[in-house]
């Protein structure tokens, strides 16, 4: 839609919204009195604009200073369209001293912006410093900046440099209130002050910078007189008549001198020149008036003057002659002559009917008016006064006040109701609600700083507490609660409507010369005027306007446009007849999601039953003058359509200007005023539309039941107003209902961690960095959500698209911008546009609830970017934890992914992209933010899903079945994990997941699954997955081998199981040297003979594996030498195969280990890797000799450690002490003793020496081996033999013992020997030396030891001391000899 724009205008309220006090307050006190008789000046209102407001790389673009007064206090505050001003708000209090109504004067120099201010008693001067001073870089790029106020504080306002009392009593009468000020080219401050006894005082303060006193002139006819700053001019007062008692003053400078104009009671306006002193011109303005009778003689009290210049026209004045009943605006053009003469040209006459002017503003073309009614409503107009013929003014829409009564539908809380209407954006400012609390309370303190939510509680709390405190019952019934409810809250209403009244009281004008933007100063807060569009003005023009109209700007035809203004006067008809009850209905159907036609046609019915006032009957007979009402419908529903083809405009046109205009584009119009004030106006233009579009939408049911009668081209009209014209309507009326309602919307208030887990999310969906999630916190709190996405995205891209279509940039006209800011957002945020921003920004900043409400009003009607809203619609679900409903929004966009663009933005796909692979991109993307979410299960069923797409693309089929796998696993679904692992089709992902599997599944030890499945064609793959893990992860901490024990086991592979328990046990042995690890290998070794054992003997052996850890692992780097050359592999060497019986070894080897590190647990170390041989060593030290027994038996070893380690522990007991004999019990109880009752307490030696003496008994030797070793330990660390043992030994050899005893010197026992063994050969004992029959000719052949018996007669023979033994040894074997020979004659001769 073109921004068709009428000459009228409309009122903006831009409402603060914060609660906090913004004014520093600062009291000025000279020290004065207040004057007697109590004079109290009317509140007034004005403002400037800095020289460079209208230029778009000046830092003071768009920049204001508005001020109002009240009493002793002046407001000033400094505003700006384009950046937060920061301090910007100073309440002055000038102690006893009203300020003049208009009393503020500012200007501003190339250094400095001087406030002058007027009182009754005193004249002040603020210097402050210029904007441009306060910043070095005409480049400013912060969001915010400091007001010229932000100093005020410092400033010494006391000192006679900056205030100034006004002498004697010129002000004790309130005669004139008159007053103007201006700085000379010198830096002097003058104030010209309506004298009370006619003429002009002018008081001067020199130069801020510069010393010098206050002087004082006065301005009369008859003379000029000037005196110092004492002067007081009681001599003259009585010399003038009050007729030139001036009125209203106004000053400007010409060339080289200061011209005063003066409009004075007695209706004359006069012209003092300040330089000369010198009245140059006296003019009377009832000459400019006809019909002015009786009003000469009456002296004048409400007269205004204005001045206006413009290099075109020069200087005009206005002239507003206040004359009872009517008003006259006069405009007059100041003309020179020659001699330093000048005259008045006559311009214009305009006259004005109302009573009561409050201020009027003149530029160079137009007057603007603004008054209050005898009903006290504002009003204000404009005029052209060049190019007006017929003296009509021009319209201006003021802002209503809010509605006096609340409709509350039956369905509706009424506090609900109430609180909607107070804190809406459009109706009531924080401050009247604030003071209406506090009169509602009753209470003495004030609330200053509540943020608004608070501030919404506070005044629900403050209602329900009186609406508790006035019930007297404990029981009523609900409907006699409501009505409570509804008289509590309609009471703080109209409280608060009392207080917004007078804070909406108009105090003036504040007009733009170089922007030619308008303000409205209130009391309360200032409101902007904005142009109104042609469709909105016909809408609102008042009926006397309406009716005389001719012409619309809607249409060139002159026959369409009359048609359309009849058609606007029936809307008009219809909208005041509408009863609010069934408004509201229409309101509520529009709500939720009904027909609007049909809730049109419920309300037609309505007005028909109703029609008391023949309303109907009107509109009927207006209907006939309509010539083709199908063609004016069109026209309006043309205009009232925001539809669009073209993209907003991105930040591309911007790039060709300069880096000065780029800045200042991006700030233009991006304040918080700004952003309330452009965001208001797309409200208001929606609920003024919304309304426009019902009234049209009633019309048109009214015409289909009239039928015939009124369509004169017949059955094809009315066929073309059911099909088009009244969709249309219906659409257009849904539309501008949504825009309302999301211009009323509130943002919520975000905490900082959910914005940090959006940005996550957008993060995975790559639209973090998109333009319509910029981050741009607002000053406002709150803000709606248009003024959310205006600030944050739409404003940028606004700016952008008008400067792209203009190149003149270097003028801000303000109504041509903001109509067109405003059309563009209204725009953007038309749902039937292809623009999508809105809705994401809202996603981006977290509004949910809003964004949810805007998909569901926008759903029935609107086929535009359908997708992207259940898409939208799916992240608020995801939001609010309803992933089922999220998951089902985002299937349902799928369909849309390669129609809109921001789904495919969304993907990242190309246009010309197949729709599958565009789908499947979706698809990912929206997997993705699931699994960041955290929601498996919804992965899972949209993966499954998106196979179904990707039939021709078998990556992305791996990539989705490796999903699904994933979260199956992630879940604990070990069967679905399984079953889409075997349905991926690309074996290296499949590889990958298997392997996944495997570790997942061992860690959580769910091993009976994994064991389980059946691993079609990829048992191998399985196995070398768990034996690389099994190979390359700590062997105490994981259980992979026994994970591949049972694998095979279940598999009935028992060979296979038993060379992995084998392997386990070997790596066990070397590198766990622990007792857990020697009891885990005896498992291990166990477990593998167990396996071979249920082979058949011919299969029953493993092949040994390798030894150390030169295991090949997938994926391990090569390894280099240290030349950094690859380095060979290992040569294979030979393949040693394992049977039953080295098995059987190896487990007896490594049990010995167990039971050594059992008892001994130091040992466990050196155990590990011990051989047979070092383990028997290893044990008999550490007593366990039955297991050292079974060690040897096992690898055929010598007994012989055994028992001469056996053996020093029995020395040792036999010698140690007590503690020795504990100690024993230890390693004895290890060994099985036989048991043997004894009625004696046996000690721990005894038990050794049994044991000793079974072991020789258990494992006898050939030629007593053992025997001999054990009596040879004892000899040689001299411990006497046991008789036992000697009676056993000399039993089985008595010649080695004898020889034992001849090594050890043991000749006594050696010589005992002896006799004993030849008596045993002379029959003689025989028995105790193993010999069967002793020595005679019948028996077996018996032999003597000789030559040990020799070695042991040569060594008694040496010593003295045995010579007996040696006589008596020597006697015996002659003894011996003699039978010996005896003997063998006998056996000869039997021979």
């Amino acid at each position: 839609m073109a921004a068709v724009s009428e000459r009228s205008f409309i009122e903006i309220c831009g409402f603060e919204r914060e609660t906090l006090p913004r004014f520093r307050e600062i009291t000025v006190n000279l020290g004065l009195n207040a004057l007697p008789g109590g004079v109290k000046y009317p509140d007034s209102a004005g403002g400037f604009h800095y020289e460079e407001s209208g230029k778009l790389l000046s830092i003071t673009s768009n920049r204001c200073i508005h001020w109002s007064t009240s009493g002793d206090t002046v407001q000033l505050v400094e505003q700006s369209l384009d950046t937060n001003l920061l301090n910007n708000a100073v309440k002055l209090k000038i102690t006893h001293c009203p300020l003049l109504p208009g009393g503020v004067h500012i200007q501003e120099t190339l250094n400095n912006v001087i406030i002058l201010i007027v009182t009754n008693q005193t004249v002040h001067r603020l210097v402050l410093p210029h904007p441009t001073r306060m910043y070095r870089s005409e480049l400013v790029t912060e969001l915010q900046m400091q007001s010229i106020f932000t100093d005020v504080g410092k400033l010494s306002l006391q000192d006679p440099a900056h205030s100034a009392a006004i002498p004697g009593p010129v002000g004790q009468t309130a005669g004139s209130t008159a007053s103007a000020a201006w700085l000379s080219h010198q830096g002097e401050a003058h104030y010209a002050l309506a004298s009370p006894a006619g003429g002009i005082l002018v008081i001067t303060l020199p130069p801020h910078d510069a010393q010098g006193s206050v002087t004082i002139l006065e301005l009369k006819r008859s003379s000029v007189m000037q005196r110092l700053a004492g002067w007081m001019p009681t001599a003259i007062r009585g010399e003038h008549s009050p007729g030139d008692l001036a009125l209203s003053l106004a000053v400007r400078e010409l060339e080289d001198d200061t011209f005063i104009f003066a409009l004075c009671q007695d209706h004359k306006l006069r012209m003092w020149s300040y330089r000369d002193q010198v009245c140059l011109m006296e003019t009377d303005m009832l000459e400019y008036m006809p019909a002015c009778r009786g009003v000469k003689g009456s002296p004048g009290q409400g007269h205004r003057l204005r001045l206006a210049f413009s290099p075109s026209t020069g200087l005009c004045l206005a002239v507003y002659l206040a004359v009872p009943s009517r008003g006259q605006f006069t405009v007059l053009q100041l003309v020179a002559t020659d001699n330093n003469r000048y005259s008045l040209d006559h311009i214009s006459s305009l006259f004005a009917t109302q009573e009561t002017l409050v201020d009027f503003a003149l530029t160079s073309t137009d007057i603007w008016g603004l008054w209050l009614d005898d009903t006290n409503q504002t009003v204000v107009k404009y005029i052209n006064f060049e190019h007006s013929t017929a003296g009509q003014w021009n319209q201006v829409f003021v802002q209503p006040a809010p509605e006096e009564e609340v409709h509350i539908g039956a369905d509706q809380d009424p506090r609900e109701t109430y609180l909607d209407m107070l804190f809406s954006p459009l109706r009531f400012t924080a401050s009247a609600i604030v003071k209406a609390l506090q009169i509602y309370r009753r209470g003495t303190e004030r609330i200053t700083d509540l943020p608004w939510e608070t501030l919404k509680k506070e005044v629900t709390v403050a209602v329900e507490n009186e609406l508790q405190s006035s019930v007297t019952e404990f029981e009523f019934s609900q409907e006699e609660y409501r009505q409570l409810q509804v008289e509590f809250w309609s009471k703080f209403y109209a409280c608060c409507l009392q207080y917004q009244e007078a804070l909406a009281t108009p105090l003036g004008l504040l007009l733009n010369p170089h922007t030619h933007m308008v303000c409205l100063l209130k009391k309360g807060f200032v409101s902007f005027l904005l142009p109104c569009f042609a469709v909105d003005h016909l809408y609102l023009s008042f009926d006397e306007y309406l009716f005389s109209e001719e012409e619309t700007h809607v249409t060139e035809d002159p026959e369409v446009g009359r048609d359309v203004l009849q058609l606007v006067q029936c809307l008009r008809l219809v909208s005041d007849a509408v009863p609010g009850d069934m408004a509201y209905e229409m309101e509520k159907a529009l709500e939720h999601l009904q027909s609007p036609e049909r809730a049109a046609e419920m309300v037609l019915e309505n007005l028909l039953a109703n029609d008391n006032e023949n309303v109907i009957e009107d509109i009927q007979n207006k209907l006939q003058d309509i010539r083709n009402p199908v063609s004016a419908m069109a026209v309006l529903i043309r205009e009232l359509d925001l539809e669009t083809d073209s993209e907003p405009g991105g930040e591309g046109p911007l790039t060709s200007a300069g880096l000065s205009v780029r800045i200042s584009l991006s700030q233009l119009y991006g304040s918080s005023v700004a952003v309330a004030v452009i965001c208001q106006a797309v409200c208001q233009m929606a609920m003024t539309r919304a309304l426009f579009c019902r009234d049209l939408l009633i019309l048109q049911q009214f015409y289909l039941r009239l039928g015939d009668n009124v369509f004169l081209a017949g059955g094809d009209q009315l066929l073309q107003l059911q099909q088009d014209l009244i969709p249309r309507s219906s659409h257009l009326l849904s539309s501008y209902y949504l825009l309302k309602h999301i211009s009323q919307s509130l943002a919520t208030a975000v905490p900082l961690d959910i914005i940090d887990a959006n940005l996550q999310h957008l993060s995975v969906l790559e639209l973090s960095d998109s333009p319509a999630l910029a981050n741009n916190s607002s000053v406002l709190s709150p803000q709606t959500v248009v003024e959310l996405f205006y600030q944050s995205v739409a404003r940028k891209a606004i700016i952008a698209q008008i400067y792209s279509q203009q190149q003149s940039t270097a003028l801000l006209h303000w109504p041509q911008m903001v109509s067109s800011v405003v059309t563009l957002l209204a725009q953007q945020l038309w749902p039937n546009n292809p623009g999508f921003q809105f809705p994401e920004c809202l996603m981006g900043n977290c509004q949910y609830t809003q964004l949810q409400e805007y998909v569901r009003l926008i759903g029935p009607w609107c086929q535009v970017n359908v997708g992207s809203c259940r898409f939208m619609l799916g992240q608020c679900y995801l939001a609010n934890g309803e992933g089922q409903k999220a998951l089902q929004c985002f299937q349902e966009a799928a369909t849309e992914v390669e129609k809109e663009e921001f789904l495919l933005r969304l993907t990242g796909a190309e246009e010309e992209e197949a729709a599958a692979a565009s789908r499947l991109q979706y698809y990912n993307k929206v997997l993705r933010l699931l699994e960041d979410v955290g929601l498996p299960e919804l992965v899972i069923h949209l993966a499954t899903l998106a196979i179904t797409e990707a039939v021709d693309d078998p990556r992305s089929q791996a990539a989705l079945w490796t999903r699904i796998f994933k979260h199956h696993l992630d879940l604990g679904h070990n069967s679905q994990a399984y079953e889409a692992l075997t349905q991926n089709p690309d074996s290296s992902r499949q590889l990958d997941c298997l392997r996944q599997l495997v570790v997942v599944l061992c860690e959580r030890s769910q091993l009976q699954d994994l064991v389980q499945f059946s691993y079609v064609n990829l048992h191998d793959e399985v196995v070398s997955i768990i034996e690389s893990r099994a190979r390359a992860v700590d062997l105490m901490s994981h259980n992979y081998y026994e994970l591949l024990y049972a694998f095979h086991i279940n598999r009935h592979n028992y060979r296979k199981a038993g060379t992995v328990m084998f392997e386990y046990g070997m790596r066990l042995g070397r590198e766990v040297r622990t007792q857990l690890g020697l009891q885990k290998q005896v498992n291990c070794y166990l477990a593998s003979l167990n396996c071979l054992r249920l082979i058949r003997p011919d299969y029953a052996w493993i092949v040994q594996p390798s030894s150390g850890a030169m295991y090949e692992r997938p994926g391990a780097s090569p390894k280099r030498n240290y030349d950094g050359e690859f380095a060979t592999g290992p040569v294979s060497g030979q393949i040693d195969i394992l049977e039953l019986k080295d098995l059987q070894k190896e487990y007896t080897l490594a049990r010995s280990r167990l039971t050594l590190a059992q008892h001994h647990p130091p040992s466990a170390a050196i155990a590990g890797s011990a051989s047979a041989v070092e383990m028997v060593s290893l044990l008999v030290q550490t007593g366990l000799f039955d297991c050292a027994l079974s060690l040897c038996q096992t690898f055929k070893l010598s007994l012989t450690p055994i028992f001469e380690g056996l053996a020093f522990k029995c020395i040792k007991l036999q010698y140690g002490g007590e503690e020795s004999q504990n100690e024993a019990w230890n390693w004895l109880a290890a060994n099985q003793l036989s048991t043997i009752v004894t009625t004696k307490e046996s000690s721990a030696t005894d038990e050794a020496w049994r044991l000793l003496a079974t072991y020789l008994e258990k494992h006898p030797t050939q030629n007593a081996q053992h025997h001999r070793c054990v009596i040879n330990k004892l000899l040689s660390h001299g411990v006497p033999l046991p008789d036992w043992m000697v009676n056993t030994y000399k039993g089985v050899d008595a010649a080695a013992l004898l020889r034992l005893y001849l090594n050890y010197d043991l000749l006594e026992a050696a010589a005992e020997l002896v006799l004993e063994y030849v008596d045993a050969l002379l029959g003689k004992g025989h028995q105790y030396f193993g010999i069967e029959r002793p020595l005679s000719a019948t028996a077996s052949l018996v032999w003597l030891p000789y030559t040990s018996i020799d070695q042991l007669l040569q060594a008694l023979n040496e010593t003295q001391t045995n010579a007996s033994i040696y006589n008596k040894l020597q006697d015996k074997l002659n003894d011996y000899h003699k039978l010996v020979d005896q003997t063998t004659r006998r056996r000869l001769q039997a021979q």
